[in-house]
């Protein structure tokens, strides 16, 4: 089974953001149309597609539907297959890792300090930590082969 090509949008020489959105949408196709996916996959991978070629609507409108199913697919092809975008897991997690680091870094900074404006200071050490840890991830999907030759704007 193949994947389906997407077809050209109506006001896409008028808007170059949509331009943008939809050149991106069919790079990301023709990376996974050089690799080798199962049909169940591939029939998922599809419907979004066909979702984006029946939109035809205005420029904001369409631009955003090309978004939508283009994330859509990214999220499916990470949780079936693991195949994930250049420096996915970097841009993704970065306000999680502020969280889920920095935050307790800051509150034990505080306390430690008896100061709880030193808080602050935990987000960028936090954000820092998860760079390091997610950089590593993305690394690893590089070197096991599950990487996309492209970056995901989110």
């Amino acid at each position: 089974m193949d994947i389906k090509t997407l077809q050209n949008q109506p006001n896409i020489e008028t808007d170059k953001k949509l331009q943008s959105a939809f050149e991106r949408f069919s790079q990301l196709l023709d990376e996974l149309r050089k690799r080798k996916l199962p049909d169940t996959i591939v029939q998922e991978i599809n419907r979004p597609i066909n979702q984006a070629n029946a939109a035809n609507e205005n420029p904001k409108a369409s631009r955003k539907i090309l978004k939508k199913q283009q994330y859509a697919i990214i999220k499916l092809l990470e949780k079936e297959l693991k195949i994930v975008p250049k420096n996915y897991y970097r841009n993704t997690w970065i306000p999680l890792d502020m969280t889920t680091f920095g935050l307790p870094i800051g509150v034990a900074l505080g306390t430690a300090l008896g100061n709880i404006a030193f808080l602050g200071i935990g987000l960028p050490i936090g954000m820092a930590i998860g760079l390091a840890v997610r950089t590593e991830k993305d690394k690893k999907a590089a070197a096991e082969g599950r990487q996309l030759d492209l970056e995901y704007e989110l």
